[in-house]
């Protein structure tokens, strides 16, 4: 595992430094009679290569390969150029099209040796008089697994030279970094999205009791009032349960909140307060989908719950500069930092107190992380509390970053 990250990690210093080449050459390139024909050449094959990899780095796929491999014929010099996966031919670019049978099981055999080949006329044998495939150079490409995800194949005119058989292979070793880009893109979304779905399945069993119970007090009593909190029920389940989008604005996380909190109000009565300040200017910011609803809740849950008389829950937004800040805040029972710090670094559950629920660190942990992995390390909770002092739980959101958009 960690050489397969140390890879990565080279990979993108790599792919930093061919940017930045690229654009210096690009500027020289645009004042005629500096760049020396090296640095032409340099920005030839870079340009070429970023056109390649745009493609790879949706994966391996028919669409992908096709646009892919005209750019990686430039980059090989070769007369054809197919890209295959594990099981068939993806795409074929210039010459070879009548040699795909021979060419596809020639890279099922590097791809289950996970070594490359040269090919002859022996193995290109075709009744075409016309026909002037030579030679063939297979070599497989990996993933970021390590395991091999399928192969590239140059295709020649004559017998493969020494330059061709090194070009071919490190193209291949440069596209199978590209793939396994792809396939790190892939995880880190499902990891988002099973994120998500534990923080949903954390608040659906004891919300959704809760809720239902609390309204249910109201049926025969205050019919309408029944009817008003299973539409504002009904509202905030849609939201927290629905199938699309990583990221959302906080005016729509407050809209939910808002819902939350009616209900709640209903549980509890008088006993829960709530004070928000928000500065209108940070609604239209972007940030992960519940992230902010889990924090509402824990203060909620662990802090009035378990309060006598009266609690007050604070939700702050406040415009700072090029962030947004963002704290929620309870008046409640509090707890030992130590005792927090341990349960969010274990992910457990019980930390020794019978009344200690494992959901808080979960939840605290979830949205610390997806904060971190979207925004950077700077960006994750702060957690100031004490045993009979409250919580309050900060966040800092950037308001503008980079592929980060809500209802993504």
């Amino acid at each position: 595992m960690g050489g397969n990250i140390s890879a990565v990690i080279g990979v993108f210093s790599l792919v930093s430094v061919l940017a930045g080449a690229l654009f210096a050459v690009g500027r020289l390139r645009g004042r005629r009679g500096i760049a020396t024909p090296g640095q032409r050449a340099t920005y030839e094959v870079l340009h070429t290569a970023g056109l390649a990899a745009e493609p790879l780095r949706a994966g391996l796929n028919p669409a992908g390969a096709a646009k892919a491999a005209r750019h990686l014929r430039t980059l090989v010099g070769a007369e054809g150029l197919a890209l295959t996966d594990t099981d068939d031919l993806l795409a074929l670019d210039g010459r070879g099209a009548h040699h795909r049978d021979q060419l596809r099981t020639a890279a099922r055999r590097v791809i289950a040796s996970e070594r490359s080949t040269v090919l002859g006329e022996a193995e290109l044998t075709c009744d075409r008089i016309d026909c002037p495939v030579r030679g063939a150079v297979v070599a497989p490409l990996g993933g970021a697994s390590g395991r091999i995800t399928g192969a590239l194949v140059a295709v020649t005119d004559g017998a493969p030279a020494p330059g061709l058989v090194q070009a071919t292979l490190e193209t291949a070793h440069w596209a199978g970094s590209q793939l396994a880009l792809a396939e790190l893109d892939s995880s880190r979304e499902r990891l988002a999205r099973a994120e998500v779905r534990a923080l949903r399945a954390q608040i659906s069993p004891h919300f959704i009791y809760n809720a239902l119970t609390a309204i249910g007090s109201f049926v025969r009593t205050d019919p309408e009032r029944a009817r008003e909190l299973i539409l504002e029920f009904a509202e905030f389940t849609r939201y927290s349960f629905r199938a699309h989008g990583e990221f959302t604005t906080l005016a729509e996380e407050l809209r939910s909140i808002d819902r939350y909190l009616t209900i709640e109000r209903a549980r509890f009565g008088d006993r829960l307060q709530v004070r928000l300040q928000i500065a209108p200017e940070v609604l239209p910011v972007t940030l992960p989908f519940l992230c902010l609803q889990p924090l509402v809740e824990n203060a909620v849950r662990h802090g009035l719950s378990r309060k006598p008389g009266t609690g007050m829950v604070s939700i702050e937004a406040r415009d700072a500069g090029a962030e947004c800040h963002i704290t929620v805040e309870d008046d409640g029972v509090g707890m030992d930092p130590a005792t927090l710090t341990a349960g969010i670094a274990e992910l457990a559950g019980s930390t020794g107190d019978p009344g200690d629920d494992p959901g808080q660190h979960v939840g605290l942990s979830n949205v610390d992380e997806r904060l971190r992995s979207v925004f950077g390390d700077g960006f994750g909770l702060v957690v100031e509390t004490g045993v009979g002092s409250g919580t309050k739980v900060s966040m800092r959101v950037p308001k503008f970053h980079p592929g980060v958009r809500a209802g993504s």
